[in-house]
């Protein structure tokens, strides 16, 4: 009898325990934005003004979330995309993000574009405890989750890729008379800082600084002082528009200089189809992601996922346009953290499982690049690889260089 009776208990024990983890299992949990059959994602983004030619990351992200929603969404989840123009703006980009927060109720403002946009933001949404996540540029600042929280990068920091170039030249070109051009704000000061950390005691390598301002409707006249430096390279930390402008006119004016362009403006699309092929002869810069335009990714599965999903849902698209390959991926990437959270759909997991990515490589990334976060290092992709333009297309050459510390 009571082996019975023990047996009759430990069966009571172990329904009681199924039970109860069924329910802990049943047991979906949900901040603002997140629902039994939706997860709210916002976006901001300049669709118009000096930088509208970064507005079709917001188009590829909307394609990509179309695919995701078509095959049954994310845990049985639709993502609700909403997208807004700041126009690069940061008085527009505060307007627009409380508009995201208060009115449409997101639960993440996602891979929202621009330095001083990002900057006007940051506070805010960390008062709130809104994921600022994957934030589109490469400012070191993203990276301090003991001050900010709620704040993770995506690509790497311009300061990285600053180093690099720094190296690069140091190595290749010793006795270098550098010229920077940079945009005067937040972005072009990160990428100055890196390069001049970068050379360290040969600083003196940089002959000469000129700044711009968005506002200005051309940079000619900065390019014309600066070949008058004697520089035999330039640095061109600029945005697609004004980095289209500086290869035009150091031809023009027949400066055979060595130039310099920073990732963010390396699109064949947007800045050397505009400049003209035969101006952009031997131009480096560097990369983390695959060039859309280069037939050594044509049988590459990842692209062919890529490409897929542009015939499909974006059919209008600039294949050449690298910031339709960044779109993808940060949506990719999204995606990935969003499965992560499974059903405890709060901004606090998010944030969780946004700092825990581990040899992560969305299908656009370059082999040997691979994201990884944790609660000390929000900084997910830290390698680049150098590349020169030849032809139509850019050729990488040498290793995957990590920027952190300028190791390989």
């Amino acid at each position: 009898m009571p082996a019975l009776l023990r047996t009759a208990a430990l069966g009571a024990a172990v329904s009681a325990f199924v039970f109860a983890s069924g329910s802990a299992l049943a047991q979906k949990k949900y901040d603002t934005g997140a629902t039994d059959t939706e997860i709210k994602v916002g976006h901001i983004v300049p669709y118009s003004g000096p930088a509208s030619a970064y507005g079709v990351i917001g188009k590829t992200e909307e394609a990509y979330f179309k695919m995701v929603n078509e095959n049954g969404g994310i845990n049985g989840r639709k993502i609700k995309f909403v997208s807004y123009d700041d126009a690069y703006s940061p008085p527009k980009a505060v307007e627009q993000v409380r508009k995201l927060v208060e009115s449409d109720e997101v639960l993440v403002v996602f891979n929202p574009l621009g330095t001083p946009s990002n900057t006007a933001v940051q506070k805010y949404l960390n008062a709130k405890k809104v994921p600022q996540l994957f934030v589109a540029t490469g400012a070191t600042k993203w990276n301090d989750p003991k001050h900010f929280p709620w704040t993770i990068g995506w690509q790497p920091s311009y300061q990285s890729e600053g180093l690099i170039y720094a190296k690069y030249l140091m190595k290749e070109k010793p006795n270098a008379r550098v010229a920077v051009l940079y945009q005067n704000d937040d972005f072009g000061k990160d990428y100055l800082k890196g390069l001049k950390d970068g050379f360290g005691a040969k600083s003196s390598s940089i002959v000469a600084e000129e700044s711009y301002e968005i506002s200005e409707p051309t940079i000619d006249s900065h390019i014309v002082k600066l070949k008058a430096t004697g520089a035999d390279v330039l640095i061109s930390i600029t945005t697609p528009k004004f980095a289209a402008q500086t290869i035009k006119k150091m031809a023009e004016i027949d400066w055979k200089a060595l130039q310099i362009v920073a990732n963010v403006s390396a699109s064949v699309g947007s800045v050397i189809k505009p400049a003209g092929y035969e101006n952009a002869q031997g131009l480096l810069s560097a990369a983390y992601a695959k060039d859309a335009a280069d037939p050594q990714w044509n049988d590459d599965a990842g692209m062919k996922r890529f490409f897929a999903l542009l015939d499909k849902y974006y059919p209008e698209a600039d294949r050449l346009n690298s910031s339709v390959v960044y779109g993808y991926g940060a949506a990719q990437t999204l995606t990935k953290i969003l499965e992560m959270c499974g059903d405890d759909l709060t901004r606090a997991n998010i944030m969780k499982q946004a700092a825990n990515l581990k040899d992560f490589t969305p299908d656009t990334l370059l082999p040997g690049v691979k994201i990884n976060t944790s609660a000390t290092d929000f900084a997910p992709i830290e390698q680049l690889q150098m590349m020169r333009f030849k032809g139509e297309k850019w050729d990488l050459f040498g290793d995957v260089i990590s920027g952190e510390t300028g190791n390989h």
